[in-house]
């Protein structure tokens, strides 16, 4: 025999050898349908929980809105958690702010008296959210 009879039976041998072991490799890769079911249940999304409101109205439809494939879909707009505060009630406090602003400017209103009125809303501000959140949860 020669040495490129000796060369081809090696080359030819090496490829087999790494067939195989692919083959081997890839058939470890394998899955039942039962391990199937059990990683898609693993990776399904969860059940989303619809809770009523307690109080108010209950919300017309959600603003969330899921593909085909279960996951969220942000395209839709969303819509608020809340009640928002109406154009109003923005307008009245922002002219009580402008106000009390101006008074201070004229001096028509003490230092002490303006720093109790920040005050006053300051306090408003961080019993807000605790008050909005216990009415949310009752």
């Amino acid at each position: 025999m020669t040495n490129n009879g000796i060369r081809t039976i090696a080359n030819v041998t090496r490829i087999a050898l790494i067939g195989a072991t692919a083959a081997m490799v890839l058939a470890g890769c394998m899955r039942t349908p039962e391990e199937k079911a059990a990683i898609a249940a693993r990776r399904a999304a969860p059940t989303p929980v619809v809770m009523n409101a307690t109080k108010g109205e209950a919300p017309t439809e959600s603003g969330l809105s899921h593909s085909r494939d279960g996951y969220p879909n942000f395209g839709a707009p969303l819509t608020a958690a809340n009640v928002q505060m109406s154009d109003e009630e923005a307008g009245n406090l922002q002219q009580k702010l402008t106000a009390l602003g101006a008074q201070r400017k004229a001096g028509s209103i003490t230092e002490a008296e303006y720093q109790r009125r920040v005050a006053e809303y300051r306090k408003l501000a961080e019993q807000h959210g605790a008050d909005t959140l216990s009415k949310i949860a009752n």
